[in-house]
């Protein structure tokens, strides 16, 4: 498995020896961790602007929760 391009955002998994049920597990869990995932589920319907704008607020305080308590953590 590895990644191609800077931005490219497309993923590649190489199958061995046609274990193709690996080769998928390995697909998927890299395309979860990279945010694929998510991100299909969320264009799979329209976005309104205003739910949007809320959405990507509430990621913004989840990251921003996330920050300070990784800070206060590495300071104890």
């Amino acid at each position: 498995m590895s990644r191609e391009g800077g931005g490219g955002g497309s993923l590649r998994v190489v199958v061995i020896d046609n274990q193709i049920e690996t080769a998928l597990k390995q697909l998927k869990k890299s395309m979860v961790n990279s945010g694929i995932f998510k991100e299909m589920k969320r264009r799979s319907y329209y976005e309104k602007p205003s739910v949007k704008r809320k959405r990507k607020q509430a990621e913004a305080r989840r990251k921003r929760r996330k920050a300070q308590r990784r800070q206060t953590r590495d300071e104890d």
